[in-house]
């Protein structure tokens, strides 16, 4: 919603600016002008991003609307899972896990986490490690490289569309200033028209130049701004995961790995220490 209200901030102070000017809104439509540049950053767009790249940012725009669904509590299922595998695994070995990650969606662990089960990427993330970490031919080392190469390659994936997004609105002043150019061609084409007829026709023109900076600027470059912002919060549960199973792997129990998972967390979607205490205390009654 925070896209929408922004949105609104934008034309209300753009037009709100313009009709205290003494300005006709009128003279700001112009459905030409609008074609030649929507038309030219479409294909722009297409033109330079592959399949892959178009159909991931067109997946990615209705999640701008939507608000984030890593949040404290989604971190708090996060490290009280970790704390109940790393426990059981203490207590039980190292087998246990093999036989909770071989079908999570039947584990009696897992099944008590839906918010984590339903997401499939850290879910596949969260079994990958744990497997690895039951073979046990890496040590935390390999294990930790592998980990910071796999977050880097889903943060580049998922700012695809950010930087998909942040080139056509680079370009989109440009194509305003085309739109301009052919609207000053035509005015020119006319120059035998009266003088106020030609003023108006070279207004009009000047409306690509605007629309072209105030779509870059006050839609398209923001959408951009908010997917990097997004993947940056996201891209947090797997470093909270990674800090948890290496602190677990060096020897620290479990409780103390977790702690070290809650650390890394943004303070906005961060437990405090008593929470995450309570939270463990809870768990633990329950298994």
């Amino acid at each position: 919603m925070l896209v929408v209200l922004g949105y609104v901030v934008v034309v209300a102070a753009v037009l709100g600016g313009y009709a205290m000017t003494g300005g006709h809104m009128g003279a700001l439509y112009q459905p030409a002008e609008v074609v030649i540049i929507a038309g030219a950053a479409i294909g722009a767009f297409i033109a330079t991003n592959t399949g892959k790249a178009i159909k991931a940012t067109a997946r990615a725009l209705p999640g701008l609307f939507k608000s984030s669904k890593y949040k404290k509590e989604l971190y708090l299922d996060v490290m009280s899972l970790l704390y109940v595998l790393l426990s059981k695994a203490r207590r039980e070995g190292i087998l246990f896990l093999e036989k909770e990650i071989a079908d999570p969606a039947a584990s009696s662990v897992f099944s008590q986490y839906p918010r984590i089960l339903s997401d499939p990427v850290v879910m596949e993330f969260l079994t990958d490690y744990l497997r690895m970490m039951v073979n046990g031919n890496m040590n935390a080392f390999e294990i930790e490289a592998l980990m910071d190469h796999e977050i880097e390659t889903f943060r580049h994936e998922a700012e695809i569309p950010a930087h998909a997004l942040s080139r056509v609105g680079d370009g989109l002043p440009a194509f305003g200033i085309v739109a301009a150019v052919m609207g000053v061609v035509h005015a020119l084409g006319s120059a035998d028209l009266p003088p106020a007829e030609l003023g108006a026709l070279i207004a009009h023109a000047m409306v690509g130049t605007f629309l072209g900076i105030l779509l870059a600027y006050g839609f398209i470059s923001p959408l951009a701004a908010r997917i990097e912002l997004q993947v940056s919060e996201n891209v947090k549960v797997y470093e909270c995961i990674k800090v948890v199973l290496l602190a677990s792997l060096n020897g620290y129990a479990p409780l103390v790995a977790v702690e070290f998972g809650r650390k890394v967390l943004y303070s906005t979607v961060r437990p405090s220490f008593l929470e995450l205490d309570d939270h463990v205390r809870e768990v633990k009654s329950l298994n």
